[in-house]
């Protein structure tokens, strides 16, 4: 019988909520990085170098809300 592998391809992938986001936010702008980096630890058990979530923390930190899609255009009349 074959051995089956299993290959992680996406190991350090994880998603922020708004209310994580601002959560970490609010800490960084409170209490500091270090303290935002163990929020943010503190979210998402599975990152475990201060490092990292330090990194994460100010990529978060700095994120700016997207600006609102532009507004579907609609032709009156077809080109020719």
């Amino acid at each position: 019988m074959p051995t089956v592998t299993h290959v992680t391809i996406l190991p350090a992938m994880f998603m922020v909520t708004e209310e994580d986001a601002a959560a970490i936010r609010a800490t960084f702008e409170k209490d500091g990085e270090l303290s935002a980096a163990l929020e943010l630890r503190r979210r998402f058990p599975g990152i475990t170098d201060n490092t990292k979530a330090r990194e994460c923390v100010r990529t978060i930190a700095d994120w700016q809300p997207l600006s609102p899609l532009p507004a579907k255009v609609v032709r009156m009349r077809p080109r020719g």
